[in-house]
């Protein structure tokens, strides 16, 4: 049987585990696998661009399966579960390239994925106050009213991105238009600020002036995909980037001082998926959560196991019943 794990089910495993500590657990994973990177066979992501939005394997669901027999293991909701590998891998990255007496983080864009980030940096990096602005002023009140649950992170609101990144140690940009925006301008930075690029991720859209990817350090989780997608698709084909695996594998340094300038030029990659579903089935097998579906014939418990005769399923008597509880 297959695991399936819809929306109500993932919100009841996140709140069984905490959401600290998924996202904790879930960035540890991501770098488990980020530092086996040669292991892995990849490609830059299939998308199919319109002037309305991106349709892409991976938004809406998920699935684990079985490298030997190709068999599903886990049918997922992967909208949520986005959200969560997200924000996990940003602090993946930030562990590595911020400096580590960073506390006040800038937050420019309120919207799906801003309370995630501001809880992994808060309650994994020591951030004690994060500075948030939106052109949307409802969604800026939306992330303090989730946000008021947690009173240990002070929330600042801001009346501009300029204000809002203003003596900020990690500045973290989460925005939506599908433009070549420039949120993140050159008079804006500081001495040893780390950029968490996050919203710039297909092309077309950006979020950071080009002359501040060149006063930094720029780290890209996969180069090919991300020269197409991220803000260094503005760039020149031979501008100069460094492959985050490398740094969390320990083969090279991330930060070099202090003062430097660092940019995680994030756009998501398949491989970390691959870790949030492989996390989310270990999760839901140990809580017992999800039920058992039949996607496929010829499971474990089919008893009359013959994959010669496939139209005995065009019969519903010779099929079991198809939804189960996982005990």
């Amino acid at each position: 049987m297959t695991r399936f794990v819809d929306v109500p089910t993932m919100s009841r495993l996140v709140e069984h585990i905490g959401i600290s500590r998924f996202i904790g657990e879930l960035a540890d994973a991501i770098q488990e696998d980020f530092i086996n990177w040669p292991a892995f066979d990849k490609s830059a992501r299939v998308a199919n661009h319109s002037e309305i939005g991106v349709i892409e394997l991976m938004p809406a669901f998920g699935v684990l399966a079985d490298v030997e027999t190709g068999y599903p293991v886990l049918l997922s909701e992967l909208t949520v579960a986005t959200a969560l590998r997200t924000c996990a891998t940003s602090l993946m990255a930030a562990r590595a390239l911020a400096r580590p007496d960073s506390r006040r983080m800038a937050l420019i864009g309120n919207g799906a994925q801003s309370e995630f980030q501001a809880l992994a940096f808060h309650y994994h990096l020591g951030i004690e106050e994060v500075v948030v602005y939106d052109v949307d002023p409802l969604a800026t009140e939306k992330f303090i009213r989730n946000l008021s649950a947690h009173p240990t992170l002070k929330v600042i609101r801001a009346a501009s991105t300029a204000e809002a990144v203003r003596g900020a140690d990690i500045v973290t940009t989460v925005t939506a238009d599908k433009t070549f925006a420039t949120i993140i301008t050159p008079e804006m930075i500081e001495p040893g600020m780390h950029i968490n690029g996050v919203g710039g991720d297909c092309p077309g859209k950006t979020e950071l002036h080009a002359d501040v990817l060149r006063a930094g350090k720029v780290f890209v989780e996969y180069e090919p995909q991300t020269r197409i997608e991220g803000d260094i698709q503005q760039m020149p084909a031979d501008f100069p980037v460094v492959d985050l695996w490398r740094v969390l594998a320990g083969h090279i340094v991330g930060r070099d001082n202090r003062e430097q300038i660092t940019v995680f030029d994030s756009v998501g990659f398949a491989l970390e998926d691959y870790s949030v579903l492989r996390y989310i089935n270990s999760q839901a097998e140990a809580g017992n959560l999800g039920v058992g579906i039949e996607l496929v014939p010829w499971g474990e418990h089919d008893d009359a196991n013959d994959p010669k005769d496939l139209f005995r399923y065009t019969r519903s008597g010779k099929s079991r019943k198809s939804v189960r509880r996982i005990a």
